[in-house]
């Protein structure tokens, strides 16, 4: 998927919703237990009661790894499940050295036909560009995450004052362009969203943390929304475990469609 594709999407259904599929066997309804693909069930509710507010899905790929081979081909489902004009993330934050990046490209890329994939920055620029190799493919790249250790080392200042995230953003705008690559900023960062703009003005950002998490959905609008939006804000939690009773659909989609409503304000607001 292109960008301009993207922002189509965006605007035809006035919504920047990632809607993430951390679909937990433990805690999905106890009703569907009993079904031969119970992840694979409780998904294509999900994603057929939100598909009419969200702009992307991001299966969370742990989550399907966990279940062994069944988990893989249920993850296979699962992509193939989603409406082709909307927008798929394999959640695998993979990186590695560059002719394991490529095999793990292959695999979300062409085995897969993922639109993205998460990607570690850490090991440096040949860990990276094997993904980028592929047309109307994305990486995303973790820059500054909304989990309590992401403090451990993204936000370490070097000996002019710059911190290591900061870096990676600058780094990282010669390995690809906002054509093929995207950032993961968290929403709990607040204000350091727009810190995060000012170096890459035009990518889009993934942006987790709303919700469940804490982090605020104007805050994010308000400092990191650019002229294509370039914003896919999840959520996982607050919408797919909204109820664990067999209304879990019906009530996913009232959850997803508040946050559809409150982010069409904001893009007539900021756009």
């Amino acid at each position: 998927m292109t960008k301009a594709e993207l922002f189509s999407q965006i605007q035809k259904k006035s919504s920047f919703l990632c809607v993430g599929l951390d679909a937990d066997i433990t805690k999905i309804p106890s009703h569907l237990k009993s079904e031969k693909d119970p992840i694979f069930t409780f998904c294509k509710e999900i994603i057929e009661q939100t598909a009419d507010f969200a702009v992307a899905y991001k299966p969370n790929i742990a989550f399907f790894e966990a279940l062994g081979p069944q988990g893989w081909e249920t993850l296979q489902k699962v992509n193939e499940l989603i409406p082709k004009d909307i927008f798929t993330i394999a959640d695998a934050k993979r990186g590695d050295i560059g002719n394991t990046s490529k095999l793990y490209a292959r695999a979300f890329f062409d085995k897969m036909d993922f639109d993205s994939v998460t990607v570690a920055p850490y090991m440096g620029v040949d860990s990276v560009t094997p993904f980028l190799e592929f047309e109307n493919k994305w990486v995303i790249l973790l820059a500054l995450t909304s989990n309590s250790g992401s403090m451990d080392f993204q936000l370490i200042k070097d000996e002019n004052g710059k911190p290591l995230y900061q870096s990676v953003l600058e780094k990282s705008q010669s390995w690809g362009d906002s054509e093929n690559m995207m950032y993961v900023v968290g929403a709990t960062r607040g204000e350091l969203i727009g810190e995060v703009r000012k170096v890459v003005p035009d990518h889009f950002f993934l942006v987790p943390g709303v919700g469940a998490q804490g982090g605020s959905l104007s805050d994010v609008a308000k400092y990191g929304m650019n002229s294509s939006c370039g914003l896919l804000v999840n959520s996982s939690r607050g919408i797919i475990y909204a109820s664990g009773e067999r209304d879990f659909g019906i009530c996913a989609r009232k959850e997803a469609r508040k946050l559809q409503i409150e982010m069409d304000d904001l893009l007539e607001k900021f756009i």
